[in-house]
């Protein structure tokens, strides 16, 4: 559970929002949706191109935060903490509307157990790593 590998996870994982973000930029037209043949919904249309937005640059912080990811330890946390609590809203409509799509399930998973999995190697991976203070000559 080394630093390469956490960063190697957190770039793989930011694939994730960063494609299904621009997808659901796409609105009521991104494939998962227009597949579930909706009516035409202004608000709704609305609320998914916000969230796509919302998780596109989620996905992106993910990437930013990858080359630091040992003194990032806040920014990672507050990241995976997002990702949390989504999950949770995820288990929610399970529990209130019924079960989404079998990948969706996945998702879900990842993002409940997955924080506190990841919360902890970085928090790991940051022990192993103190910051070094500049020394001159």
């Amino acid at each position: 559970m080394s630093r390469r590998s956490l960063q190697v996870s957190m770039g793989l994982l930011g694939v994730i929002p960063v494609a299904t973000g621009v997808l659901t930029l796409m609105g009521l037209g991104d494939p998962i949706y227009s597949g579930a043949g909706l009516p035409v919904n202004a608000l709704l249309d609305s609320n998914l191109r916000f969230f796509g937005g919302l998780w596109l640059a989620l996905g992106l912080s993910l990437f930013v935060l990858i080359p630091r990811i040992e003194r990032e330890t806040i920014f990672f946390r507050a990241i995976w903490m997002m990702i949390f609590v989504g999950g949770l809203g995820r288990l929610l409509s399970m529990v209130l509307v019924g079960a989404p799509p079998l990948p969706f399930i996945g998702f879900t998973l990842l993002e409940i157990l997955g924080a506190p999995v990841f919360i902890l190697w970085q928090t790991r991976v940051a022990a192993a790593h103190p910051i070094q203070p500049w020394r001159s000559g």
